[in-house]
């Protein structure tokens, strides 16, 4: 493959599924900072992963694994980096990384607390549960994780149940 072969693919990667990585990003950091800094390493890692997509998967399955991938190993480090981040900084919890599709300031507030809910999962239920926002078939899941569509149902029933108890009264007025 050549360089050139490998930028227009990144590029139509980048157009078509940004908001995929964003959404995984969104859903495991809480900071600006920490969003850019996991965006930035998605993307290096979507460019050194094309030339080893032999097209077996679709494009979302194989962009979710290496960015799921990639945000479980920049996990591993988070503890380290925001020790020495908080000694500076004092955060602001709140995402702002992409434009929000909602509009009152009420619908904000809930997709803001949706997502810090499922920052608190556990690792493979974050990444379940942004695949189930985003809309993909439990195939599509059991290939990216590797694990069973059986599982995958039984995991996303309880993953609804914990985020529909940690989010009660939330919704109300709307």
């Amino acid at each position: 493959m050549t360089t050139q072969e490998q930028e227009a693919i990144f590029r139509r990667w980048f157009n078509e599924h940004l908001g995929l990585m964003l959404k995984v990003v969104r859903g495991c950091t809480a900071t600006p900072q920490d969003q850019d800094d996991l965006l930035q390493e998605i993307l290096l890692q979507i460019w050194s992963s094309i030339p080893a997509f032999r097209q077996e998967a679709k494009e979302t399955t194989w962009i979710y694994r290496v960015a799921f991938n990639t945000m479980l190993a920049w996990r591993r480090g988070e503890r380290r980096r925001r020790e020495g981040h908080e000694t500076f900084l004092k955060f602001d919890e709140s995402p702002q990384m992409q434009p929000s599709h909602v509009d009152s300031l009420q619908e904000q507030e809930i997709v803001e607390r949706l997502y810090a809910a499922i920052r608190q999962l556990p690792k493979v239920d974050i990444s379940l549960a942004l695949m189930h926002l985003d809309g993909l078939s439990y195939q599509e899941m059991a290939e990216v994780l590797g694990i069973s569509e059986n599982y995958i149902g039984v995991k996303l029933s309880r993953i609804r149940k914990q985020l529909a108890d940690q989010l009660k009264g939330a919704t109300d007025g709307l």
